[in-house]
């Protein structure tokens, strides 16, 4: 059975530590007026502060080539500090005719996704091309050092591969392609994690 020490001077400091313990913790507590200051011995231990997450169970389809927002993949934070990191998590579930092509966005600003290269596009995940009566997940996660204290949202969009005549193909979330009304096919969920991360 571990046992407390308490231990005290004239400068009004008391130590409570349990001798077994991995770690201590200090609580300085003043001789007459002020506040108690609780401190511990872990240097650069940093915390998660609040964690917010969205939950999408219905599907949405797009044939869009450029980058739409992906109904109810967004969530909304609003960091403590502005030295806090927000550290984002994301699955996404999803099929289409050709591949799919997914972006973290900040804001309106695209976060987290591959260099420019000529005419390709930068993406933050991709899907795999075309099973139509397959999906896929395409996960993935990323810091961010937004610099604020003011409510900030993420959130998920989605773009269908062109092919090389530049056609329209059609793809979705939750669903796959050919989304057929038998056993065989399935929905699924997918999912947006914030954390904040303070020191």
């Amino acid at each position: 059975m571990s046992s407390v020490k308490i231990a005290g001077d004239t400068s009004g400091l008391i130590t409570l530590a349990a001798p077994a313990a991995a770690g201590t913790n200090t609580i300085t507590m003043p001789a007459s007026t002020g506040t108690m200051a609780l401190t511990s011995d872990v240097p650069g231990a940093a915390k998660i502060s609040q964690i917010l997450s969205t939950t999408k169970t219905d599907t949405f389809s797009t044939t869009s080539a450029t980058f739409v927002d992906i109904p109810s993949m967004t969530v909304t934070i609003t960091p403590s500090a502005t030295s806090s990191k927000i550290y984002i998590m994301a699955s996404m579930n999803g099929g289409g005719q050709q591949g799919w092509f997914l972006r973290l966005v900040r804001g309106s600003t695209a976060i987290s996704v591959g260099d420019t290269a000529s005419s390709r596009t930068p993406t933050t995940a991709a899907g795999s091309p075309k099973n139509g009566e397959a999906m896929n997940t395409a996960s993935f996660n990323f810091l961010d050092s937004p610099a604020t204290t003011s409510a900030t949202t993420y959130k998920v969009q989605i773009s269908q591969q062109s092919d090389q005549y530049g056609a329209t193909n059609q793809g979705g979330i939750n669903r796959s392609y050919a989304d057929a009304d038998g056993s065989w096919q399935s929905r699924a969920t997918s999912t947006i994690t914030v954390m904040e991360v303070t020191a």
